[in-house]
């Protein structure tokens, strides 16, 4: 089998920094809407999904074709090697989805889809039954603009979900967003870290996990471990390659605050679920007594909005004490993502760089306040 044409989904507005840790792990990139291509082999399955920190979920390109009548979608998934993939007892459920095509309805895609994979297996295993108790392939059918493209996860849960969080605050940052908060900043490892809404504590575990290059995957299963196809030996390999790599030889000046004394719980306990006990600081204190210590720090933050604060007085107050906050700070720089139009009016001044992203289905700004960078050693 030659290259395998790869897939990291995106969230929208982070094309372009997944693509960066993409061309970071050694891969030549091409960038879509809501994704990245790239192409390699077993072992890249293993590694990239280990080792991305902001998209969504690898998959496998396996055809891609048009498809304006159900005869064509049907011819062109069973022109695939499926058999190549999915073995006489592999289960492989079939999802969808459809935007701007001729075929509209979603269930009756994934009914012919599913029809065509059998059809092909048929061939291959020569039996008319297949039982479906082995391991998980998901199958995926996108039309756009009457294009099928069909993939095959090799994710399972979404990789956001890193395996550290067991409990969660309202309305929770995703562990992807929030490291794509932290690489779009200008935080490394050596400069103080300060979260004044810190919720469950993600901006903070990402922050750790970035600084001594734990791989966010380490903690976690995929459902291609258990592929026939990809030798067990490579995800061995790829788990001793990200262990190799951990450093975690300099201390980190990490601190998170919330006026929530049950939301500090939950982030101490994240925290030591993620192997970070006593690295974090955590203290349960309001926003406006933050009191953040150091030199040439950032604060990095997802303040409350929504499901966790219902009255705009009280978004309109908070930020105002970020400006005035700031003022003491004249070394360090601020973060915030926020959907309210009036964030830069609130805090005084405008924004040195914004850039639009979007919390789950929440349309929000990304405000970069840049303050000076450290002295070179």
């Amino acid at each position: 089998m030659g290259k395998l044409q790869l897939i990291a989904t995106a969230p929208m507005g982070l094309e372009a920094v997944v693509a960066r840790e993409l061309n970071e792990l050694g891969y030549e990139t091409t960038v879509e809407n809501g994704r990245v291509l790239f192409s390699g082999d077993y072992i890249d399955i293993c590694r990239c999904n280990l080792w991305l920190r902001t998209s969504d979920r690898v998959l496998v390109k396996m055809g891609q074709f048009p498809a304006r009548t159900f005869d064509e979608l049907f011819e062109g998934v069973k022109a695939i090697n499926w058999e190549d993939w999915i073995p006489e007892n592999g289960e492989f459920p079939v999802e969808g989805r459809s935007h701007k095509s001729q075929l509209t309805s979603v269930p009756a895609c994934q009914g012919i889809v599913k029809k065509a994979i059998v059809e092909k297996l048929k061939l291959s295993y020569r039996t008319e039954w297949f039982p479906e108790n082995g391991p998980r392939y998901v199958v995926e059918v996108i039309l756009l603009n009457d294009i099928a493209l069909i993939t095959l996860d090799t994710t399972g849960p979404a990789l956001h979900k890193r395996g550290y969080r067991r409990q969660a605050t309202e309305a929770p940052l995703k562990e992807t967003m929030a490291a794509a908060l932290i690489q779009l900043s200008r935080w490394n490892g050596h400069r103080p870290l300060y979260d004044p809404c810190c919720g469950s504590g993600t901006i903070l575990i990402e922050a750790a996990m970035i600084a001594w290059n734990i791989a966010p995957g380490l903690r976690r299963s995929f459902p291609s471990e258990h592929w026939p196809e990809i030798p067990r030996r490579l995800w061995e390999e790829a788990r001793e390659e990200a262990f190799d790599a951990v450093r975690d030889d300099y201390p980190l000046q990490l601190t998170g605050t919330d006026i929530d004394p049950a939301a500090i719980e939950i982030a101490e306990a994240a925290a030591k679920s993620a192997g970070l006990s006593g690295e974090i600081t955590f203290k349960h204190i309001a926003a406006a007594k933050a009191r953040p210590e150091g030199e040439y720090g950032c604060i990095i933050t997802n303040p409350p909005y929504g499901e966790r604060i219902s009255n705009d007085k009280e978004v309109e107050k908070l930020t105002r004490q970020f400006g005035e906050m700031m003022l003491y700070l004249p070394t360090w720089s601020f973060f915030a993502i926020s959907p309210y139009k009036e964030f830069e009016q609130y805090y005084g001044r405008k924004a040195d760089k914004r850039r639009k992203l979007y919390n789950g289905r929440i349309e929000c700004q990304y405000y970069q306040y840049l303050g000076p960078l450290p002295p070179r050693n």
